[in-house]
């Protein structure tokens, strides 16, 4: 089903408030989602970009060309769907006004959660006059590129954070601005005598990887699995930053739905346990039986995850043999051998 903020976003097309953009024009659809709808006359050529996985599969399975990546310019308008990273869609906003057109419409919409109202203040103090309606528990803005963006680059545009000095992370990626200390925790236990072929499942940026190459560098490979595919790009400079000797490989990967082509002797993750703002518990233990599908006999898999994360229900019915290596106040790490 179409979150709120999707059909709010077509709604002033849909009510005449808004012209729709005629046929030859083409307009770019940034955070696109499955389940829209065109209002009548909305002809237009759309260029949809979603980077996770998950969304672009089912933007794939409801036949809309889709990319992962930003491409073009000189659109006649650009559709911005908001979601629950505030610094994504500050960047979002951003790519919009660089390649819209002068006059080119710039349409917003999200729920409160989202950040629409803050967003909304912060272009009125910057003297740009959004027009604005409620619908279906969500806000839709819209205004005109000016011809000066600078000022509203310099605002909304965000830079590419250096995490340890070391490690390149962007807003919308899991613990852009610090290594997480879930993670943290795991890769203080990784073997120093590991010798065989690993993967790294939901590897974000990197961290990861490049902690277990330089704890166990005898290993054949670490292959990094991840649904962002901009997290996924920075784990390929990371690792060359920071591992340039493992081999690795990079998969851009929903690891719910798709399973590996191979099979390791070691995965090691911290699950995503958040679908939007909701925690989602189910996200986790579906990767957890990836997983497990995926080790080798006698593989073995190594994870970290929120004490209040009842894991351990699922570990006894996917593993021969399972256990909680270490915990502290607020993580566990748990192993299971199959």
């Amino acid at each position: 089903m179409a979150r709120d903020a999707l059909k709010t976003l077509f709604y002033p097309f849909e009510n005449g408030t808004l012209a729709p953009p005629a046929a030859e024009e083409k307009v770019l659809f940034l955070g696109a989602e499955a389940g829209f709808r065109r209002p009548e006359g909305f002809e237009a050529t759309m260029a949809s970009v979603q980077p996770l996985r998950p969304l672009y599969r089912a933007l794939e399975a409801a036949r809309v060309e889709v990319t992962p990546v930003v491409e073009g310019d000189d659109y006649a308008a650009s559709l911005i769907l908001l979601g629950k990273h505030k610094g994504e869609n500050e960047n979002r906003l951003a790519e919009a006004l660089k390649r819209t057109e002068v006059g080119g419409l710039i349409v917003v919409a999200g729920a409160k959660e989202d950040g629409i109202q803050p967003l909304r203040k912060r272009l009125l103090q910057m003297n740009i006059p959004a027009d604005s309606m409620p619908k279906y528990h969500a806000i839709v803005l819209w205004f005109a590129r000016p011809e000066d963006i600078s000022d509203l680059l310099a605002a909304f545009e965000g830079r590419a954070a250096m995490v340890e000095d070391r490690f390149e992370a962007a807003p919308g990626m899991f613990s852009h601005d610090r290594v997480d200390a879930g993670s943290e925790l795991l890769a203080s236990r990784f073997p120093t005598d590991f010798a065989g072929h690993a993967a790294d499942f939901g590897a974000g940026w990197g961290y990861l990887s490049v902690m277990l190459a330089k704890t166990a560098p005898g290993a054949k490979g670490i292959d990094l699995f991840e649904a962002h595919h901009e997290a996924l790009e920075a784990a390929r400079r990371n690792m060359a930053a920071n591992a340039p000797k493992m081999p690795a490989r990079f998969y851009w990967s929903d690891l719910t739905a798709e399973a590996p082509r191979d099979h390791y002797d070691l995965i090691v993750m911290n699950p995503p346990f958040h679908d939007g703002h909701a925690t989602e518990a189910s996200l986790g233990v579906a990767m957890i039986r990836m997983a497990a599908k995926s080790l080798k006999q006698g593989g073995r898999l190594m994870l970290v995850a929120n004490r209040g994360l009842t894991y351990e229900t699922v570990m006894p019915e996917l593993f021969k043999e399972w256990g909680e290596t270490c915990r502290n106040a607020r993580y566990k790490v748990l192993w299971g051998k199959r």
